[in-house]
């Protein structure tokens, strides 16, 4: 049957997406004033559509389905479908943009530049070659201020065993005090609105509020009760919900010259107490419980099954701790006391450190027994803004969400992201699942919004989101796991289709590789650009240059120069935006029976993309037998036990036996091919 062009759409057509007789009888009435051509290109015929608002975001989602769909149904490039297209006039006004106005004739030759969606491709190209040039710009831009200033920008003369040469040597700075002081560019005032946030529970309730200055004196207070309690160096570990709280812990942790360990609230004792050792933390801030769909969860309980170590503990409520403490932990109205016996409880000298100090300890799960321990030193958080500064153009005024936890990488991230550009960060006390979340999101006035694809996904399937108002948002964000056109679309037409900067990269690097930019046209699911100084080489299967960095995301690059990422090179996976390896998986789901002689743990995405599903392949002992779904449920269990209560573990399959190689190695990969063939195939039918 020939596919509907966007002239043969009908009244009836709109009434089946969603619209009543009128809405449909007026949109129809739209569409031809707009003489809408089928024989155009039709990222001209959307652009037209989306530029005059036809589609709005209080549509049923199947119209919006239903114009997307028959627009592109005449696509037939191997360059995805774009959406999104930058004008002069917003590009001239993002930061990138503004930067490439003023030095841009200079750098690049006044015969050269043109304009910043025109010379982007050249901007980007000279950034690769001269590195130095262009983080002196971009420093001058964050809030960085230090005490001593770097001799230069890059030094490659020295430090054979430091192949990129050393950042910003000699210079000597507090990265957390960068974040508490004012400036006046980017303009950034003790009176600024710092946070805003919110409680589960009291979603009518105002959108509470701190100020730059209110925030300095808080964190200041809990510096001096770290320095009653611990020694400069210490490393210290936060293990609770990315609250208010949580952000003036971080931030106080700096500020005293010690470091921050991070670890996810959602991890189970024994993933708990390999990090506490492996970074030898010398104490733990926490909460009683853990509030999230108005249910309260055991925290604590969890922290002192794995720790020996001082904890401090937050009540997830009211003023007062719900759960008994043991004698060597402390509340944290007592830990408080204990910073207001200073002279001057509110002020504190920072502590100054060299460029390459450690502030913060993230992990990565490996490939092998423990997590990576990966140290940002206080470069990291200046190149994780500058990302945000230049490709989700974080300005200050902006309002930043991304419900996330100071255990994963955004955590940080989106904390310097908002005070070294002067924006004010939004939080959600409480699970980012349902309407509360949303209502704060349009309460806040949130201009950015961070996301992972499933939470979009649930977002799309429960309607929780339906009859809010989105439309202040300029600019969506997505990272953590491959993105769904179809959840995308629907995330995008929330607020008149604003663009999805999607991005990929790695904790270690304290920034993305490839990322979307807001001077190029964006396509669903894509990455339109490297980013910013960061040159790529495309490998064949072979490892022959055909990105030098061998970053295990397998990387398709489309005609029109995106990039799609296909998956995982290697053997870990990505479940909810959490990176974990099969080797992990395997050891718990190994002991899950008796009746196991060993397990393979994969991850495959969907045909039509998505999230990755986790698929756990089994062989039997001899002589045992047991069903695919009551392995399923056992392996759930020790998994959500023992490893992180996210996962989910979406199909078991038993099967005789496992490929591998002549050396014995088992090749997953191979396994994952077949699953994805085996899939597709049941989807098919």
């Amino acid at each position: 049957m020939a596919k509907k062009k966007i002239s043969d759409l009908r009244v009836d057509d709109f009434v089946k997406a969603g619209l009543s007789a009128a809405e449909a009888n007026l949109l129809n009435q739209r569409l031809l004033s707009l003489s809408l051509s089928s024989s155009s290109d039709p990222s001209d015929t959307w652009r037209h559509l989306v530029s005059r608002r036809v589609l709005k975001p209080s549509h049923p989602y199947p119209l919006h389905q239903l114009l997307y769909y028959t627009i592109y149904s005449s696509h037939h490039s191997s360059s995805p479908p774009l959406y999104w297209f930058p004008s002069l006039e917003q590009a001239r006004r993002t930061n990138l943009g503004r930067l490439m106005e003023i030095h841009g004739s200079k750098l690049l030759g006044e015969s050269s530049y043109k304009d910043p969606i025109t010379s982007f491709p050249l901007f980007h190209n000279f950034s690769v070659q001269h590195p130095e040039v262009y983080w002196s710009l971009v420093l001058n831009e964050l809030s960085i201020s230090f005490v001593e200033p770097p001799n230069c920008i890059l030094d490659t003369s020295s430090h054979p065993s430091k192949h990129s040469g050393t950042w910003l040597p000699g210079s000597v700075l507090n990265i957390a005090d960068c974040c508490l002081q004012p400036s006046s560019h980017p303009n950034k005032q003790d009176d600024s609105i710092a946070i805003v946030w919110r409680s589960e529970g009291f979603d009518d309730s105002e959108v509470n509020q701190i100020t730059l200055k209110q925030l300095r004196h808080q964190v200041m207070l809990v510096a001096n009760a770290i320095d009653a309690n611990f020694s400069k160096g210490d490393a210290i570990a936060i293990d609770m919900q990315m609250t208010v709280n949580a952000v003036i812990i971080y931030l106080a942790i700096v500020l005293a010259g010690c470091v921050v360990v991070s670890i996810a609230d959602s991890f189970a004792p024994k993933e708990i107490a390999t990090r506490l050792r492996v970074s030898d933390a010398k104490g733990i801030f926490t909460q009683d419980f853990i509030s999230r769909g108005g249910k309260k969860f055991p925290l604590y309980s969890r922290v002192i099954e794995a720790a020996a170590c001082k904890v401090i503990v937050l009540p997830v409520i009211g003023n007062d701790v719900g759960v008994q403490l043991r004698e060597q932990d402390s509340s944290w109205k007592s830990f408080l006391s204990s910073g207001k016996q200073h002279p001057r409880s509110h002020h504190y000298s920072p502590i100054y450190q060299s460029i390459d100090s450690v502030t913060n300890i993230l992990f990565s799960s490996g490939t092998t027994g423990d997590p990576k321990a990966i140290p940002w030193t206080q470069l990291s958080p200046i190149r994780s803004a500058a990302d945000g500064w230049a490709f989700i153009d974080i300005q200050p005024g902006d309002v930043y969400c991304w419900p996330t936890n100071l255990g994963w990488v955004m955590g940080p991230t989106i904390i310097y992201s908002c005070f070294l550009s002067g924006a004010t960060l939004a939080l959600y006390h409480g699970s980012p699942l349902g309407h509360g979340f949303g209502k704060f999101v349009q309460d806040a006035g949130v201009t950015i919004l961070g996301t992972v694809p499933s939470l979009v996904k649930t977002w799309k399937n429960t309607q929780c989101m339906e009859g809010l108002d989105w439309t202040k948002i300029k600019t969506f964000c997505s990272t953590g796991e491959t993105s769904n056109v179809d959840d995308d679309l629907w995330l995008s037409s929330k607020s008149y289709y604003k663009p999805i900067i999607e991005c990929c990269g790695g904790t270690e690097l304290g920034s993305s590789y490839i990322i979307g930019s807001l001077l190029q046209p964006q396509a669903f699911g894509a990455f339109s650009t490297a980013s910013m100084t960061t040159g790529l080489v495309i490998l064949d299967e072979n490892g022959v240059p055909y990105v030098l960095r061998r970053h295990g995301d397998i990387i398709k690059r489309t005609v029109g120069g995106y990039f799609v990422v296909q998956g995982r090179a290697d053997d870990t996976m990505n479940l909810g935006g959490i990176k974990t390896s099969s080797v992990e998986i395997e050891r718990v789901c190994d002991k899950a029976d008796e009746c196991i002689l060993e397990t393979a743990a994969i991850s495959v995405s969907p045909a039509n993309g998505g999230p990755e599903q986790l698929i756990i392949l089994v062989v039997l002992r001899k002589g045992y037998s047991s069903s695919a779904e009551a392995l399923k449920k056992k392996f759930s269990k020790a998994i959500q036990t023992n490893l992180n209560p996210l996962f989910k573990v979406s199909l078991v399959k038993i099967v005789p036996t496992f490929p591998r190689t002549a050396s014995n190695k088992l090749l997953r990969r191979v396994l994952r091919d077949q699953m994805k063939h085996e899939l597709s195939v049941h989807s098919r039918l």
